[in-house]
């Protein structure tokens, strides 16, 4: 039925609770991400992402900031988890990627996302989770049991391992990635990863084959599906175009995807030359304008600020 989340199932047959342990366990020898660090979080030992074995969190509220289909009238119960993956050079959410949190066990966690469907708030939004995704499936797995029955959001910025994101299948219900480079080389010159075109491409298309095109109800509000963005940035950098033919020919043509014009000069963006600005309104709209031509049967949403 609309909006019966798939974790419920997982719930139903056991699955949920053995892959949380399962996922659990592999923190002693962390290969969750990417970067594969094979450091033991239990121990006390960081890798790349600093997260340890207890989750970090920045703070939760109920969102009204994110795409009309996740916010509906009551908002979109948002989670911001501290550290990142990435080494964003022009983070926008520096003060959460790049300080510490409030350290929580996963049964406090699956507290949060009690107490945010108690709220009124349509799923839970999960932004940055890729380096958390065991504590976050342990905590999944305790609030399930006592009564969390609303869509989740994997809201990341795209640089996800596949076979950690074929464990969690059946779990997740919206996907919902940044597609930031065309270009491994831009990807490691301003977000320090030298795999970010490889990795994403195959995240994106695991993601796609778990949950499909973006499907919402009666009310326009979303319970399953794939959403991409995208941020226009400066002088091309992103690559749009070829972002959006890959998307259009190796994702779905019918792909909803919000391209974005937040771009400010945050963190360090302003040692670099061309990320020392605003993008300009031709940019942005040569940006959707790509989309369009990448496929004209595309979702698109899209605001122009100012």
């Amino acid at each position: 039925m609309n909006g019966y989340p798939c974790y419920l199932k997982s719930l139903e047959n056991g699955n949920l609770k053995q892959t949380a342990e399962l996922l659990m366990s592999e923190l002693e020898d962390c290969t969750i991400c990417p970067h594969q660090c094979h450091v033991n979080r239990r121990a006390g030992e960081l890798g790349y992402c600093h997260g340890g074995w207890d989750v970090e969190i920045g703070g939760y509220e109920p969102h009204f900031g994110e795409e009309p289909p996740l916010v509906g009238t009551h908002g979109s119960g948002t989670i911001f988890f501290s550290h990142c993956n990435l080494g964003c050079v022009f983070c926008q959410n520096w003060d959460i990627s790049h300080e510490k949190g409030n350290k929580l066990a996963p049964e406090d966690l699956g507290n949060i996302m009690l107490e945010l469907q108690k709220a009124g708030c349509h799923n839970i939004n999960l932004v940055s989770p890729s380096h958390y995704v065991s504590q976050i499936v342990a905590a999944l797995a305790y609030a399930a049991e006592n009564g969390l029955h609303i869509p989740l959001v994997y809201n990341t910025s795209g640089y996800d391992k596949k076979t950690t994101l074929e464990r969690i299948s059946g779990l997740i219900d919206i996907y919902m990635p940044d597609f930031k480079y065309a270009r491994s080389e831009t990807g490691e010159q301003l977000s320090c990863v030298s795999s970010y075109w490889d990795v994403t491409k195959t995240a994106v298309k695991e993601m796609h084959r778990q949950v499909g095109n973006l499907v919402t109800d009666e009310r326009g509000i979303a319970y399953r599906g794939l959403i991409i963005r995208h941020l226009v940035l400066p002088d091309n950098l992103a690559g749009t175009a070829q972002v959006m033919e890959f998307i259009a020919k190796e994702v779905s043509p019918t792909s909803y995807i919000n391209i974005m014009d937040q771009f400010f000069p945050e963190f360090k963006a302003q040692h670099y030359p061309k990320l020392d600005r605003r993008i300009t309104r031709t940019e942005f709209l040569e940006a959707v304008d790509a989309a369009k031509k990448a496929s004209p049967y595309f979702r698109l949403t899209h605001e122009l600020e100012g």
